[in-house]
């Protein structure tokens, strides 16, 4: 809904195209109706049920709008809308949404809060052992059919005194006891992300398979990163003069609004592609995010339709 009004408000959607309806900013009646159309299929309806992705591009193909505007507005990836958070100052983030298997979602990955609040992952190698470890563990929740709640929601009083807080070390250790009980097989945490490589690094190769699973479906729209509008910039022009100065060691005095966020965006876009490197090379992947032999001989994962599905990439 917030893509198909941004859409209107931009001259890509007009009463004409929507069927009648005003989708301005703020018409919750207007949103409404397309909502209840949504779920008829019928009118606009039809075209705003499909999502996104095949909203860039029917509109696209209609001549309504710039698709380079779209794609960077349209906060999709992998053909999946985005949750709840916005991460354009939390680069781990950004990984945590846009490097994940199936979409963006922070059922793999949530790190905003140790990234921005705790500052516990300063370095690109900080986030991507966070990027590394995080989707891993909750990977193994669903492979052993728990829940998560018990893990981080309600913590130890003493957990911030552990080495590795944001693991919650005593509540990993309550999942081993658990696993052991159940199985009679006894596994330390390592073994436990090595379970959950095994399969992660599965899903990847099946993605591969079906024609994604490679760095371009990693991929974020901008949004996701930095002002994509000049009304964005100026929102926060204070916060983004700042950060060109202090983080960029560029100085926004005497440049306009187009230098400025031309400069903005090159340095964001060019954080995220060192996060991808980082992260690949922690995960035993590629550059273009796809597993190595080796690793996946390490894992004990050399099966011959995986073997097969990735050695065209190396040789």
């Amino acid at each position: 809904m917030a893509f198909a009004m941004e859409c209107y408000e931009a001259g890509i959607l007009n009463e004409e195209r929507t069927g009648g309806i005003k989708l301005n900013f703020g018409n919750a009646d207007g949103a409404m109706e397309i909502l209840h159309q949504v779920a008829k299929g019928e009118g606009f309806g039809k075209i705003a049920g499909q999502g996104v992705s095949k909203m860039k591009e029917y509109f696209a193909e209609q001549g309504w709008g710039d698709i380079n505007f779209m794609n960077d507005i349209g906060m999709v990836s992998k053909n999946l809308e985005y949750s709840q958070y916005v991460s354009k100052e939390s680069l781990a983030q950004q990984g945590g949404y846009a490097m994940t298997n199936k979409g963006p979602q922070h059922d793999e990955a949530w790190l905003i809060f140790m990234d921005m609040v705790n500052n516990q992952i300063p370095t690109f190698a900080d986030k991507a052992e966070a990027l590394h470890y995080f989707p891993m563990f909750r990977t193994w929740f669903g492979l052993m059919g728990l829940c998560k709640l018990p893990w981080n929601d309600v913590e130890p009083v003493n957990n911030h005194e552990t080495e590795e807080p944001a693991k919650v070390p005593e509540h990993v250790d309550n999942y081993l006891v658990v696993y052991k009980a159940v199985t009679g097989i006894e596994i330390d945490s390592k073994e436990m992300i090595r379970q959950s490589e095994r399969v992660y690094n599965y899903q990847r190769i099946f993605n591969l398979r079906r024609g994604y699973g490679v760095r371009k479906f990693d991929a974020q729209p901008y949004r996701a990163a930095g002002p994509v509008t000049p009304e964005e910039y100026k929102s926060e022009q204070k916060h983004y003069d700042s950060q060109m100065q202090e983080l960029i060691g560029i100085s926004p005095e005497g440049k306009s609004l187009e230098e400025k966020m031309a400069i903005t965006r090159e340095y964001r876009e060019g954080q995220y592609e060192k996060l991808l490197d980082a992260v690949y090379d922690r995960r035993g992947w590629n550059k273009n995010g796809i597993p190595t032999p080796e690793h996946m001989k390490q894992l004990g994962m050399d099966l011959p339709e995986v073997m097969e599905t990735i050695m065209p990439y190396f040789s």
